[in-house]
């Protein structure tokens, strides 16, 4: 039994402004059914006495730890770049100024 329709899917779509063709919105709307269906099977296995994990290893912080130090020359930062102008890197102008 499906638990979204294609109605559904194209409201949606509608909604975050994405145009979808006729069978795009019948395979999502499969696509979605599959993952509606996976969650609830997860769901029904999930007890009180299951701990809930993000991740099935445990994990450790790798990142060093946050100690100030002096900061970059700007000309080192600057020395790599296709492009600088008065200090700063020059990137091509995207949008039209008022």
């Amino acid at each position: 039994m499906s638990t979204i329709s294609r109605e559904e899917v194209a409201r949606l779509a509608g909604l975050a402004r994405i145009d979808l063709t006729e069978s795009e919105l019948t395979r999502l709307a499969g696509e979605l059914d599959v993952i509606v269906d996976s969650v609830a099977k997860v769901s029904e296995i999930a007890t009180e006495d299951v701990a809930a994990t993000s991740h099935p290893l445990p994990l450790t912080n790798v990142f060093r730890a946050d100690v100030p130090e002096e900061p970059l020359p700007v000309a080192d930062a600057l020395a790599g770049a296709p492009s600088a102008e008065g200090g700063r890197f020059a990137v091509p102008q995207i949008l039209e100024e008022d």
